[in-house]
């Protein structure tokens, strides 16, 4: 059974997480994303996507307890190298690809949204990166985005602290591009996708293959890095401690190895 839905209207393709209560990012959705990227690909009428979670959030991360079922740190690295494939493909689309956030997007919700071109946020959503609350680093490309959006600085405080931001914030640090009360988001979001969808379809392909060269050549060589360094911190004992201090929801307690 798909963890997503798939709605084309108006030439516009809307795909919905559906994975309740976090929309937690499974191997299965990104399986699934992948799979539906593949349909909207071979569909030449579509003109963009819109991105969306059904329920309480975006997405709430990924999923940790999934990561309990992995072994060594070469299944570390090879769930994360997954997932920034999916994510640079998703980057690197012919058409625009908007993610409408409500709720919540953290870890890997957030990756998945730092992906897409074009952001539009509820005021009071989360946004952050928390994996370092669990001893552990992102892993679907955060640790490169998120200093493309907020520059370096931010990016620390954000990464090292785990704290979200709001989504009001996010757009003001540019992270995302807009931000409207909770139930205008997708509703805008809509009105936007369809706004684009109404241009030529050439020239919107050529502006998804131009605007990719304002990004700096060593982008690859740090996701790269972030898939090593993600497989080896899986392997100490704080990320161990940390995961399972989330699953039963008490204060880990890190021990610096």
């Amino acid at each position: 059974m798909s963890t997503l839905t798939l709605q084309v209207k108006e030439q516009v393709a809307e795909i919905t997480i559906q994975s309740p209560p976090a929309n937690a990012l499974s191997s299965t959705i990104l399986q699934d994303l992948s799979e539906e990227m593949d349909r909207i690909e071979q569909d030449e009428s579509i003109k963009a996507i819109l991105l969306k979670g059904e329920g309480k959030f975006f997405s709430a991360g990924a999923d940790i307890k999934e990561f309990t079922s992995l072994q060594g740190a070469s299944d570390y690295e090879g769930l994360s190298s997954k997932g920034q494939e999916l994510f640079n493909r998703i980057e690197n689309f012919h058409i625009p690809v908007i993610a409408a956030i409500h709720g919540a997007a953290l870890g890997g919700g957030l990756e998945l949204a730092m992906a897409c071109h074009i952001r539009y946020v509820a005021d009071d959503a989360k946004i952050g990166l928390p994996e370092i609350n669990l001893g552990i680093v992102p892993g679907f490309a955060g640790t490169q985005r998120l200093p493309r959006y907020v520059g370096a600085p931010k990016a620390y405080e954000m990464i090292l602290t785990g704290v979200p931001i709001s989504g009001s914030e996010a757009a003001s640090l540019g992270l995302a591009n807009q931000s409207f009360p909770g139930e205008e988001v997708f509703e805008q979001a809509e009105k936007l996708a369809r706004t684009i969808a109404s241009k030529s379809g050439p020239a919107i392909n050529q502006v998804m293959n131009l605007i990719p060269y304002a990004h700096t050549s060593t982008f690859s060589e740090g996701v790269n890095a972030e898939a090593s360094a993600f497989g080896e911190v899986f392997g100490n004992e704080d990320a161990k401690e940390g995961i399972q201090a989330f699953i039963e929801k008490r204060k880990p307690e890190f021990k610096d190895k």
